[in-house]
């Protein structure tokens, strides 16, 4: 197994939603209308004709209006109408129908004979309740697959396009990345064929494992060699039964066969006449030599090389009312399910329900499972099966709504059970995903948010239990239940990759750690115990928009001139300062020599909320979102919220790249912002191709500010509410979650930050204030997953004010208290403490805090003790509440209550002290500190 590459920067891919609409159009008549409902209404023209009676199946019908171009549900009763030269006569109505039959809350639902089946399921189209559309929302996650290699390997292409590997080092799972090369894009599914690893890129290319010099893993492309010099590009794939041959169907429709891989030999079989290959259904296993594919157009062909002709399509009846569009995916097969001698073939239909394809003695036929009520399939899951006539038969189907329904055939009772396993708690079932089957009774499926989900009985599966051997059938427990497991952090999870170290996260053999010792160690090395504690915190949420564009929300409190007056950009060189009449500063220090540059606006500005490889993102009074792209030493300005689906903003990212670390730079890197209407907006800024999406908010309250953007967890925007509740966004996902949090901690509506001390582990924190100004850490670490800590107030009577300050050095947080102090909370190796800094003044001659302990630098205290006998009432040095901004990894600048900025440093004993005061552009007040050797 490969381990020990860091993966390249992950991707996000926004979901999309199918809609679809079955018209009854009528050829002369003014009025069109369009049906979605259980029965099936098939394309026809309604004749006038008066002897003909008006037949209602469906509930719901849609008018089309003209005027706003769009449809309309028609309420009932409503008259059906046949026109001609205007001459329009009554030729049925719509009338209400009571729905009372519809709604069955059951999850499980026994069935009588096949053909009562049939009769019911069949000339019927299933409806999905609109609550669950609109409670689910789930889009098509074509990156996401899962493919098992061996018992104890299981292989991920996650929604960002990663890979990653799953394995059980016999003491618990762990986690290794087999990225594909940045330049290779997403990847889409993995192949194992004869020990060696294949992976397809969403491009359509083939990529293939292998070790270099060095015995590391490396891609390297594996494209198809034909005889055509056209450029082949592989669309999906399906290993043959017998795990000798791979077949691919192309982006153009063609089936290739891959039957040896050490010296490639590639087969082109072209496509059926008059169709494609969409996907490929069964490789030989049904008949030897025999591939089933699916054409884009819903119908099912098989290929056998042996025979003349080839191809040949498989046809419904003449009298087959219901649905017999195919969906494109992989089917499920299964023997002597009728008989000794019959072999089937499972597979969905667009109107998301099962049919069956089945040959028994040598003669085809189609039989119609149907689906539940108000439930619709989207993908099934292959099983291994007994094969034996009289045992039962089950397939597992992912549904639209997010949950899996078992189909259950027992030949012993002659009945059909719908068994509804639902979905893990606070999380859904990825739509159009097949899952795998671990073991006998232990099923693994692909959640909608990036995530695991692992349907097994009672006691023998979930995220810390590794394979086990077969258990006798007759013993197993019938009852399923949920575990979830979690992802790395390029799906926006918590899961860390294993390491080559000796311990229990080893990549290939684990170790007991015995070692509790040293506590740092043993949480570095171990993980959590339980299958989900680190999982309960998060519940999901459904993301709204508002009505209007624009519309501004009154709950919110955090201000952009308080909190985004100060942004650097460059580290160490220049920061920007914009100034209460609206007036953007910039601090530039050009050969060891610091002066104020002023930067023109035709509209006053609001605060600076960005900062990305040399751009420069503001907010103007008209809550406008300008991009400043630097010419020399002036700015190109562009209206952002101008441009394509732009939006007003009132809050943005509280930090960029921290000090001393590079920025990457991606093609999918965004920068996020809170919009004026209280949802989160997403502006893509890679290649300075910005591109607006609107990422919405939490269903039961609007964004206040955000508290910190991908600092803490990769992929992840963290939000505080206008509610005083933490709430996440997943930009690989775009889903929304919100955290437990206890009634009486409500935060401040004030920007936070993060503090992770090594990108290796996801182990950190977010600070936070409250509203009543204590301070607030929401932590992670693998053993104790999430969890609150409250750190209160520096002394009492004092309370914090603001946001959060800078985090340096990994363990150190800067705050100002509501007395115009600075104080410093750090981690003193075992707890954490308090330190008093003050304000920069001579006031307090001893340079002295409350506690005694020095926070101004000596030989500064002496120089500007003589300055600070001029101070003027102009002069006030108490810090103010605007939010500090780290310089460098050594220094802060903090702004004072008078208007001048000051500067903390650390000295080579690691203490903080106070280095000087910038007097600035509108400050009345002249009194500086200054160090020399800073000039």
């Amino acid at each position: 197994m490969a381990h020990g590459w860091n993966p390249h920067q992950q991707r996000f891919f926004p979901r999309s939603l199918l809609l679809w609409a079955i018209i009854i159009q009528s050829l002369s008549s003014i009025k069109i209308l369009s049906c979605s409902s259980s029965s099936l209404c098939q394309h026809h023209h309604i004749h006038q004709q008066t002897n003909r009676k008006f037949e209602q199946k469906t509930t719901i019908f849609w008018e089309f209006e003209e005027e706003s171009n769009t449809w309309v549900q028609v309420k009932s009763p409503y008259d059906l109408l046949s026109c001609v030269n205007n001459n329009c006569t009554k030729v049925g109505i719509i009338e209400p129908v009571n729905d009372d039959d519809y709604h069955d809350d059951q999850t499980r639902i026994e069935l009588g004979q096949e053909q009562d089946l049939i009769k019911i399921q069949g000339p019927r189209k299933k409806k999905v309740k609109t609550d669950e559309k609109k409670s689910g929302g789930l889009g098509s996650r074509n990156r996401i697959s899962v493919t098992k290699m061996t018992d104890d390997s299981i292989w991920v292409t996650g929604l960002s396009g990663s890979i990653y590997e799953r394995f059980w080092n016999g003491i618990q799972w762990v986690i290794a990345p087999h990225e594909l090369p940045l330049q290779a894009g997403y990847a889409v599914s993995v192949f194992l064929i004869k020990h060696i690893v294949l992976a397809l890129s969403e491009a359509g290319i083939l990529y293939q494992m292998q070790l270099n010099e060095n015995s590391q893993p490396i891609w390297v492309e594996f494209p198809p060699i034909l005889d055509s010099s056209t450029d082949i590009r592989i669309k999906s794939g399906v290993i043959s039964h017998d795990m000798e041959k791979i077949y691919f169907c192309t982006k153009n429709g063609l089936l290739l066969e891959l039957s040896e891989i050490t010296t490639p030999r590639w087969m082109n079989h072209g496509k059926p006449p008059g169709a494609d290959v969409a996907a490929i259904v069964d490789a030989p296993e049904i008949r030897p030599q025999v591939v089933f594919t699916i054409s884009s157009s819903g119908d099912l062909y098989e290929l056998d090389p042996s025979s003349k002709p080839m191809w040949k399509k498989h046809i419904w009846s003449q009298e087959s009312t219901h649905d017999t569009t195919l969906t494109p995916m992989t089917s499920c097969t299964a023997h002597r399910r009728s008989g000794p001698h019959s072999d089937s073939l499972f597979l969905l239909t667009k109107g998301g329900n099962l049919v069956e394809r089945r040959l028994h003695q040598r003669k085809w036929k189609w039989v119609v499972h149907g689906s539940p009520k108000d439930q619709q399939f989207t993908s099934m899951t292959p099983v291994t099966v007994d094969e034996t006539y009289t045992s039962s038969f089950s397939l597992f189907l992912a549904t639209t709504s997010g949950s899996i329904i078992e189909y259950n055939i027992s030949k012993q009772e002659g009945k059909k059970t719908w068994v509804n396993h639902m979905h893990p708690p606070h999380a859904k079932v990825a739509k159009g995903v097949s899952g795998l089957q671990l073991q006998m009774s232990r099923h693994i499926f692909p959640l909608d948010d990036g995530r695991l989900g692992e349907l097994h009985q009672s006691k023998t599966g979930g995220d810390g239990v590794g394979p086990t051997p077969s258990v006798n059938r007759r013993r197993m427990s019938t009852k399923y239940t949920w575990s979830i497991i979690d992802a790395p952090e390029s799906e926006g999870w918590n899961t860390e990759y294993c390491t080559e170290d000796r311990g229990p996260l080893n990549c290939i053999s684990g170790v007991k750690d015995e070692t509790n010792d040293d506590q740092t160690t043993t949480r570095s090395c171990r993980r959590r115990s339980g299958n989900n504690k680190g999982q309960e915190n998060y519940y999901y949420l459904v993301s709204t928009g508002s009505k209007t564009k624009d519309d501004a929300f009154v709950d919110r409190i955090s201000s952009v001139n308080v909190d985004f007056r100060l942004r650097v950009m460059y580290e160490g060189r220049s920061f920007i300062l914009v100034t209460e009449n609206g007036i953007s500063y910039e601090f530039v220090n050009v050969e060891n020599v610091w002066f104020w540059l002023k930067h023109e606006h035709a509209v006053g500005m609001k605060g600076v909320v960005g900062s990305y490889n040399g751009s420069l993102f503001l907010v103007n009074e008209n809550d406008d979102l300008i991009v400043g792209e630097r010419e020399g030493n002036e700015f190109t300005w562009i209206n952002g919220s101008a441009m394509k689906k732009g939006r007003r903003v009132v809050g943005g990212p509280p930090w960029d790249v921290a000090p001393s670390k590079a920025q990457k730079v991606t093609p999918d890197d965004s920068m996020f912002f809170v919009g004026k209407s209280g949802g989160l907006l997403q502006l893509t800024v890679a290649l300075k191709k910005l591109k607006w999406k609107d990422c919405r908010n939490p269903s039961n309250t609007k964004i206040a500010s955000i508290i910190d953007q991908e600092v803490f967890r990769e992929n992840i925007v963290f939000v505080v509410g206008t509610d005083g509740h933490l709430y996440q966004y997943n930009k690989v996902s775009g889903l929304w979650h919100g955290h437990h949090q206890s009634r009486h901690m409500v935060l401040s509506k004030q920007p936070g930050t993060a503090m992770r001390g090594s990108p290796q582990s996801l182990s950190g924190s977010l600070f936070m204030i409250s509203e009543d100004g204590r301070l607030i850490e929401y932590y992670w670490n693998p053993m104790d997953g999430w969890g609150w800590v409250e750190h209160g107030s520096p002394y009492p009577g004092v309370t914090l004010v603001g946001s959060t300050g800078p985090c340096l050095a990994g363990n150190q947080l800067f705050l100002i208290g509501s007395d115009g102090n600075v104080y410093l909370r750090y981690w003193d190796q075992t707890l954490w403490k308090w330190s008093d800094c003050g304000f920069p003044s001579t006031g307090n001659v001893s340079g002295k805090n409350r506690k005694g302990e020095g926070c101004i630098d000596q030989e500064i205290l002496v120089k500007t003790r003589k300055e600070y006998h001029e101070e003027t009432e102009n002069c006030d040095p108490k810090v103010a509440p605007t939010r500090p901004i780290p310089f460098t990894e050594n220094s802060v600048i903090f702004e004072l209550n008078d208007g001048r900025l000051a500067e903390m440093r650390r000295t080579e004993n690691l203490q903080w002290v106070w280095w000087r005061t910038i007097g600035s552009p509108t400050t009345r007040c002249n009194a500086v500190y200054w160090n020399a050797a800073a000039s």
